[in-house]
């Protein structure tokens, strides 16, 4: 939260955290982590405050949080394990997929920038590789992946969860490190996606949504889309495809008005909730402010007020804001 707090300019605010993180945090544990949430949350947090702020004494705790991790990429393939002990250096979960091993990227490779040590993105960017290199001849990339054997152990092939991020940070990391090879692959990948993935649904030119298709087949698998997929029409519109990404975001936009508020898990051909939790996504939102950005379309500041005022009508509570355990009821979660 640092990082938001210097943005928004809680300058108080941010003071006082800073000071907490630097008395308190020790990563000196005797405590299994997943590198994947640990990299995009500390790693990718410590770095950004580094970056606004200046202060050494962040990147060094980011720099020691980076060694420790490293013991993640010593498998037969250079797929990085799922959990790592921060003292020990032990290592398990050797199944894992795409998201994990191809999410960590940006955060190692800024580290490597700033420290000045090309380990880091060496150890990120071969496992990224090593998933794009995986794929199927249709050029998708499936669930489930062992790191020891290198076989894929689910072949399912979508834009959610375990695989989702993957796309996103092949795009990201050809735009911030101007990798030539994070071009190449994202482009062989969206085009496979778009081919595979995109449900273009009779009876309705405009309407664009991505469904599940098995990786070496390209039969679809199931048609499904939820919160998650959501993060979709960012993507699009970073990587310049502003049609499609229109196009989703409007079915993502459906999705949520259907109950008002979006679900997990969502069949776009029945148009039925499938998983009716909501754990407080943002990825609709941020698809919606990437779309102003580039559009300037005053539709999508409508839209995020719209999102807004759902939030807050449906999770709000005097303690902060609740999950929910139904879209359809509007439950409340205890969290």
């Amino acid at each position: 939260a640092l990082d938001t707090m210097i943005i928004m300019g809680f300058e108080a605010e941010a003071a006082r955290t800073k000071k907490y993180i630097l008395d308190n945090l020790s990563f000196d544990k005797d405590i299994y982590v997943q590198n994947f949430e640990i990299t995009i949350r500390l790693l990718g947090g410590l770095l950004s405050a580094y970056q606004l702020t200046g202060d050494r004494r962040l990147l060094s705790l980011a720099e020691d949080l980076g060694n420790r991790l490293l013991p993640v990429f010593n498998s037969p393939t250079g797929l990085p394990y799922r959990y790592v002990n921060l003292r020990t250096g032990k290592t398990r979960g050797e199944v894992t997929n795409p998201a994990e091993t191809g999410t960590l990227l940006i955060e190692f490779g800024t580290l490597s920038k700033l420290t000045r040590k090309p380990i880091f993105y060496e150890k990120a960017k071969r496992a990224l590789v090593e998933t794009y290199l995986r794929r199927s001849p249709l050029g998708l990339v499936g669930t489930k992946v062992n790191v020891e054997t290198g076989k894929w152990t689910n072949t399912d092939s979508h834009i959610s969860a375990e695989i989702d991020s993957y796309y996103e940070y092949l795009l990201k990391c050809w735009l911030l490190f101007n990798d030539q090879d994070c071009k190449k692959m994202w482009q062989e990948s969206i085009r496979a996606v778009n081919q595979h993935l995109a449900d273009n649904r009779k009876g309705s030119p405009r309407e664009l949504w991505y469904g599940h298709s098995d990786m070496n087949t390209g039969k679809r698998t199931a048609t499904m889309y939820g919160a998650l997929d959501a993060f979709f029409p960012a993507v699009l519109a970073l990587s310049g495809d502003l049609d499609r990404a229109a196009r989703l975001q409007t079915s993502s936009f459906t999705m949520w008005n259907k109950h008002g508020i979006e679900p997990e898990e969502f069949d776009y051909t029945k148009m039925e909730v499938v998983s009716a939790g909501y754990p407080l996504r943002p990825e609709i939102v941020e698809s919606a402010y990437y779309l102003y950005h580039y559009t300037k379309d005053p539709r999508y500041l409508r839209m995020g007020e719209s999102l807004f005022r759902d939030f807050v009508k449906h999770c709000r509570t005097d303690e902060g804001y609740a999950a929910l355990k139904s879209v359809v009821t509007k439950e409340k979660a205890d969290s």
